[in-house]
């Protein structure tokens, strides 16, 4: 028989009937005459308390009962008479599935740092925090795919072993079979990849965007939402190994659409938050970030400002601000910058449009004064940017041409390029670290902390 959610009971409303309920204890309390246990499934913030008559039961199981063990009971749901819960179950019988000594359990006492539960991050989820994290970042990922689903669009899974690197940046994992002690070499000295698993480099994908956009080029409006990579020796509370992309692709979006879809798309998000994980929202802004839920209502009740990069740029200059990174057209714009367009200068969010060619990806449409492209980044308070997209360079010409500027290898993107010879058309997309948006939602301020298994340098532990 199917053992109801502690979430399930509380919302139920329904008392004076028999039931089993099973989880962890979170504590334990009481006297020789009554044991109060609070107990607790995961499927809430919100323990159970479970009432114990010790001359019931026995000594030693009773003993055994400790923060942490893990327990089923079997009793009668009634109306509680103490403060701080609506009902409480009255144990008939007791079975502990597992003990967890006093004096070696991690999680023994409250208040740990989250620092302290990095280190033993295959138990964090066992603490409020943090299943209150993994409760948002399931509603989030269901809602992205609600979304998507919702307006058309189709989920495409793009490749995570890639031949090119569609960021430029060169900080990609290899993925190889080759002996990295004695790699086969050729003439000239250099490892020999034609003797690898696919006969050339590959890579761990630092994003599906280049792939996504041959299905925008097929079925007109697609999005990916996968694992991306990044091995930049990065130690900062923004930055993993490995995380999470949202990208989608439209066909015959310009860059105002494409504005537009990131807008709606992050306030859906919102919204579906404050709707769905009010609860674990709430305890978030009581235990970490008391403006929380403001700033969630006020970025979904208020339109973005639409800016160029331009006017950005004069706006960070005549400040008077002192920057730690001087801020000049061309520049690319830091974290202090764009939070100050976002939290002082405009209290909104902000999109920055038309950026320098010099300082954004090879795909990106240019525009006519040869100097700017069709980029967009979305600002968010307390974040920076949380969202990067263009309109794609549809012109084979202007590709081509910008691919050799940069001194890319054409052999290694004669698929994508291949895609502006035939039926090329106008089209648009962007990314959306999803990490980035958890850290916004549940207002932590470590991107470690809302992925269950951070993946950092000297770090895979877990």
């Amino acid at each position: 028989m199917k053992t109801p959610r502690i979430a399930e009971i509380l919302k139920s409303g329904q008392i004076d009937r028999d039931i089993t309920v099973q989880g962890w204890v979170r504590t334990k309390r009481g006297n020789k005459n009554v044991a109060f246990i609070a107990l607790n499934d995961g499927s809430c913030v919100a323990n159970i308390q479970i009432v114990v008559d010790p001359a019931a039961f026995d000594e030693d199981m009773l003993k055994s009962i400790t923060t942490g063990a893990c327990l089923r009971v079997d009793g009668r749901l009634v109306k509680s008479l103490g403060a701080g819960q609506g009902v409480e179950v009255q144990a008939s019988h007791i079975e502990v599935y597992g003990t967890a000594a006093p004096d070696t359990y991690p999680l023994q006492k409250k208040g740990h740092s989250l620092e302290f539960l990095r280190d033993i991050a295959y138990l964090r989820p066992r603490t409020n925090t943090f299943g209150a994290i993994l409760r948002i970042r399931h509603a989030m990922a269901y809602a992205i795919h609600k979304y998507f689903n919702d307006h058309g669009f189709y989920y495409l899974h793009t490749p995570l072993i890639t031949g090119s690197d569609c960021e430029g940046a060169g900080a990609m994992f290899r993925v190889t079979t080759l002996d990295a002690s004695n790699p086969p070499r050729t003439e000239t000295g250099e490892v020999d990849f034609t003797k690898d698993f696919f006969g050339k480099p590959c890579n761990l994908t630092v994003s599906g965007q280049l792939e996504g956009e041959l299905g925008a080029m097929a079925i007109g409006q697609i999005y990916t939402f996968g694992p991306t990579f990044r091995a930049e020796n990065s130690n900062t509370p923004r930055h993993l190994a490995e995380f999470w992309m949202i990208e989608p692709e439209v066909a015959f979006y310009d860059i105002n659409d494409n504005m537009d879809l990131a807008e709606d798309f992050l306030k859906y998000l919102i919204a579906y938050a404050l709707e769905n994980c009010r609860e674990d929202l709430e305890f978030m802004n009581k235990m970490w970030d008391n403006e929380l839920i403001s700033r969630l209502e006020f970025v979904l009740h208020n339109d973005f400002v639409r800016l160029e990069y331009t006017e950005g740029v004069e706006i960070l200059k005549a400040s008077g601000r002192k920057f730690e990174f001087p801020c000049d057209w061309g520049c690319d714009l830091q974290s202090e910058h764009e939070r100050y367009l976002v939290e002082e200068h405009f209290k909104r969010p902000v999109i920055l449009t038309n950026y320098p060619k010099e300082i954004k990806a090879f795909y990106m449409k240019q525009n006519e004064d040869g100097r700017t492209v069709r980029a967009m980044d979305v600002l968010f308070p307390k974040i920076g940017e949380i969202i990067g997209g263009s309109e794609r360079e549809a012109d084979y010409g202007k590709l081509c041409a910008r691919v050799k500027e940069l001194g890319m290898h054409e052999s290694e993107v004669w698929w994508y390029l291949d895609t502006r010879r035939w039926g090329s058309a106008p089209h648009s997309g962007f990314g959306l670290g999803f990490e980035r948006l958890l850290l916004f939602v549940t207002g932590m301020g470590n991107i470690r902390d809302v992925i269950p298994f951070p993946r950092t340098p000297n770090n895979a532990e877990f």
